[in-house]
C-alpha cells in the first residue's frame, strides 16, 4: 500500500470517530474497530499458479451501548469519507431502533480510559511481480502446492471516551507442502515482514532432504508409549490449544478449563515449561475490543507454576477479578514459550530410539479437566533408532494429557526458537503467531 492511501486510510477512519462523538447523544456509547488490507494473493499447485490475485478490503464494526443494552452492525469501509460516513449514519440510526428492544446485559462493559497508541510496522516484501518467480526457482522440479499471501494490514480502534489506537503491519506468509508420488509430503511455513532470500533457500534445502527421507520404506509403529521429539510447528500446535479452555480466567471461573486443577495447584508441570503473551514482539495489536492495553509482556506459566491467567473487563465484572487486557475470547495472541537447553545437532542422539514429529493436526480435548489432548501425526515423522532416521512412519492417533508431556515427561525443549505464524485467510488475513521451541518428551501415547 503506498503512504499516501494508507494515510487516506487514517484519515478517514478519524474523521469517521469525531463525527461519531458529534452525534452520538448524552446516553450513548460506541465503540468502532477497523481491519483493512491491501493484500497479495497466489496458490500455486504441481509448481504452478493456479490463482493469483490483489485484494483491496476494509470493514468497520459499529458497537452501539445504551442502557445496559448493547448492537452491533458491520460494513465495509472504502477510505472514501462521503461513502463510509453515509454508510455509517445509516449503520447508526438502524442501531437506535434495534437497541430499544434488546434485552439489559447485566455484565456488560462501557469503553472508558484514556489510552491511544499509533504503531506502524514497515517491512520488505515481495514486489508482486516478483512473488512467482521467487517463490518457484528453488521448487519448479517439485509437486510444490501451497498460498503464498503478502501485503499490509491495518486494524484500528476508536470509542465515545475518545480512545483511539491505529496498527499497521507489513506481513506475508508461505504455507505450502512439497508432495511424493505415494501422496506423502513434507508440510512448511515461512513468514515475516522482511523477505530473506537466503533463510527461504535454507528452509527448503531442509525441506527436500525430508522429502528424501519420505522415499525410506514405510515403518508400521503399533500402539503404545514412545519418546518423542516434536518439532516447533507441533509444539505451536500443542500450546494453542491453551487459547481454548485453558488460560481464559472465564473457563476456569465456570469449570471449563484443561489449567484448573493447575490453577489450584493440585498438579505442576516441569520446572522447565515457560508460556508468556510477549507484544514486544509487535506482531499483533496490544488493544483489545474495547481500546485496553496488555502489558508488553505477560507470563502465564513460569516454571511450571499458572501465575497468570487471561481477564478481559467483562470476565473481571463478572467474577470480581483484575482485567489484563485479554481479548473478548482470553485467548492467547502474541504467545511465546521459551527456549531450553537442547541444540539442534544433538537433537536425535538425545532422542535415540523413538519418534520424530513434524506436524500434527485434527488436535481436540478427549478429557478437557485432566487436561487429555488427542490428534493425529501429519507429514514428515519418521523412526529413529539409535540417533538415526531410519523411516517415515504412518500416521497415528495420539491422546495424551499436559500434565504428563509438560510436566514430568518434558525432557528438554531446544535452544532455539521458531516462528509459527497463523495462516488463516477466512475473511481477513490473521495476524501473528507463536514463538516456540521444539521439545523432547518421554513415553508419549500413542493410541491408534
Amino acid at each position: 500500500m503506498k503512504i499516501d492511501e494508507l494515510s487516506a486510510l487514517e484519515t478517514s477512519f478519524n474523521q469517521l470517530i469525531e463525527t461519531l462523538l458529534i452525534k452520538k447523544t448524552a446516553t450513548e456509547e460506541f465503540t468502532v474497530k477497523l481491519n483493512s488490507e491491501r493484500s497479495q494473493f497466489t496458490r500455486f499447485n504441481h509448481a504452478k499458479v493456479r490463482q493469483t490475485g490483489y485484494v483491496a478490503d476494509g470493514w468497520i464494526e459499529l458497537t452501539l451501548m445504551e442502557e445496559q443494552r448493547t448492537s452491533m452492525r458491520q460494513f465495509p469501509f472504502t477510505g472514501n469519507w462521503e461513502i463510509d460516513w453515509q454508510t455509517a449514519y445509516t449503520a447508526l440510526q438502524e442501531l437506535r431502533e434495534e437497541i430499544r428492544f434488546l434485552p439489559v446485559d447485566p455484565y456488560l462493559v462501557l469503553p472508558s480510559g484514556n489510552n491511544t497508541s499509533r504503531e506502524i510496522h514497515s517491512g520488505k516484501l515481495l514486489a508482486n511481480e516478483a512473488v512467482v518467480p521467487t517463490i518457484l526457482e528453488l521448487v519448479a522440479d517439485l509437486d510444490f502446492t501451497g498460498i503464498y499471501a503478502g501485503g499490509v494490514v491495518v486494524q484500528a480502534y476508536g470509542d465515545s471516551q475518545g480512545q483511539k489506537h491505529w496498527f499497521t503491519t507489513d506481513t506475508f506468509t508461505l504455507d505450502y507442502s512439497l508432495f511424493k508420488p505415494s501422496g506423502q509430503a513434507v508440510k512448511g511455513t515461512f513468514a515475516g515482514s522482511n523477505w530473506d532470500e537466503s533463510a527461504y533457500i535454507k528452509r527448503i534445502q531442509e525441506d527436500k532432504k525430508q522429502l528424501e527421507l519420505l522415499s525410506l520404506t514405510t515403518k508400521e509403529i503399533p500402539r503404545g508409549n514412545y519418546k518423542t521429539y516434536f518439532a516447533p510447528a507441533a509444539v505451536a500446535d500443542l500450546v494453542n490449544m491453551l487459547s481454548w479452555g485453558g488460560v481464559s480466567e472465564a473457563d476456569i471461573q465456570q469449570g471449563n478449563s484443561s489449567l484448573a486443577t493447575l490453577s489450584r495447584e493440585e498438579k505442576l508441570l516441569s520446572p522447565k515449561f515457560n508460556l508468556k503473551e510477549n507484544f514486544q514482539l509487535g506482531l499483533v495489536p496490544r488493544f483489545n475490543e474495547l481500546g485496553e492495553m496488555a502489558e508488553p509482556e505477560l507470563p502465564i506459566i513460569a516454571k511450571g507454576y499458572l501465575i497468570n491467567s487471561l481477564v478481559n473487563s467483562r470476565t473481571a465484572k463478572e467474577y470480581q477479578k483484575t482485567a489484563n487486557g485479554a481479548n473478548s475470547y482470553e485467548s492467547l495472541r502474541a504467545l511465546e514459550v521459551s527456549p531450553g537447553n537442547l541444540a539442534f545437532e544433538q537433537i536425535l542422539l538425545t532422542l535415540d530410539t523413538g519418534l520424530y514429529v513434524s506436524n500434527l493436526h485434527y488436535l481436540n480435548w478427549s478429557d478437557r479437566p485432566t487436561g487429555r489432548i488427542t490428534g493425529m501425526t501429519r507429514y514428515a515423522c519418521f523412526w529413529v533408532e539409535k540417533g538415526e532416521i531410519i523411516a517415515p512412519i504412518e500416521n497415528l492417533r495420539f491422546d495424551e494429557s499436559l500434565y504428563r508431556f509438560w510436566g514430568d515427561n518434558l525432557v528438554d525443549l531446544t535452544n532455539f526458537q521458531e516462528f509459527i505464524p497463523e495462516v488463516g485467510t477466512y475473511e481477513n488475513r490473521q495476524l501473528g503467531g507463536s514463538l516456540v521451541p521444539g521439545m523432547l518428551v518421554e513415553d508419549f501415547t500413542y493410541t491408534l
